[in-house]
């Protein structure tokens, strides 16, 4: 399919915006395909344009990424390191991201052609909302990044593998995930803006040897995108960071389940097509 350059730069802005908000960028990057009765961009060109928004993440965490790394590696090297919180927030990342890691390959088929249907969308938009909701009312929100532990990675872990369903969102579900652990909201923001790195970089690399190829989107307008939405994700993500620390997320849950349900009539009337 041809993805023009006004096409990319939509694409890129959405890309930008919904990444990090709990409102899933996979899924209004197909709504707003579908909307404007453009080609589908396809499973590589969502994958790879998240590159540019994991850049943004890495920029705006890039001190606490490297203490992260280095005390990690210090780890390993003296068992005295080995209860800091560096060296345990690395484990934490790797092993929150093998659920991900292997229900995407598992299911990478699936990803890239029936999970894109848009009532598969609508419905994941309404019932994550619904979650989200749950979590930010009942949990206790009295952990802070200091009180992380195993159970808390591998919950969040498998709540980032279920992301893997356009409509989920990769932030939302993680959040919801840490937010019911008991972690405050701040916390649960950036273990999950964190945990999306490895996993959205492993993604992209998977998916970029289809960019150029007959039927999808081609390498020039991808790169543009990918600019584009590394641009609008850091000022995404400095907002979120600071709305956080004083608002609750039902603002995100109300615009997700109006979402779902204009998609869900729209789809109802013929209005557009599920696929």
């Amino acid at each position: 399919m041809d993805v023009t350059l006004p096409q990319a730069v939509v694409y890129g802005l959405v890309q930008g915006l919904t990444e990090y908000l709990p409102v899933s960028s996979t899924g209004h990057l197909r709504i707003v395909q579908a909307l404007f009765g453009w080609d589908d961009p396809g499973a590589a060109f969502s994958a790879v344009i998240q590159l540019g928004t994991t850049a943004a993440v890495v920029i705006y965490f890039w001190r606490e990424l490297v203490a992260i790394l280095a005390g990690w590696l210090r780890g390993w090297f003296s068992r005295y390191d080995r209860h800091s919180l560096e060296f345990r927030m690395g484990n934490y990342l790797i092993l929150a991201t093998i659920p991900v890691s292997f229900f995407g390959l598992v299911f990478s088929d699936q990803i890239e052609t029936g999970a894109r249907n848009l009532w598969l969308i609508a419905s994941a938009l309404i019932f994550f909302a619904l979650l989200l909701w749950v979590a930010d009312r009942i949990g206790s929100q009295t952990r802070g990044e200091e009180e992380v532990n195993v159970t808390d990675a591998a919950a969040v872990g498998v709540a980032q593998a279920l992301a893997l369903i356009p409509g989920t969102s990769r932030s939302g579900a993680t959040i919801s995930a840490g937010m019911l652990r008991g972690l405050d909201r701040p916390t649960a923001a950036r273990f999950s803006f964190l945990l999306s790195i490895p996993a959205v970089v492993l993604s992209g690399i998977f998916e970029a040897r289809h960019i150029g190829e007959k039927g999808s989107a081609g390498a020039g307008v991808t790169g543009l995108a990918t600019i584009i939405s590394f641009v609008v994700g850091l000022a995404s993500i400095a907002w979120l960071m600071r709305y956080v620390q004083r608002h609750s997320l039902l603002i995100f849950v109300i615009y997700r389940i109006a979402m779902g349900i204009l998609l869900i009539a729209l789809l109802a009337t013929g209005v557009i097509s599920a696929t």
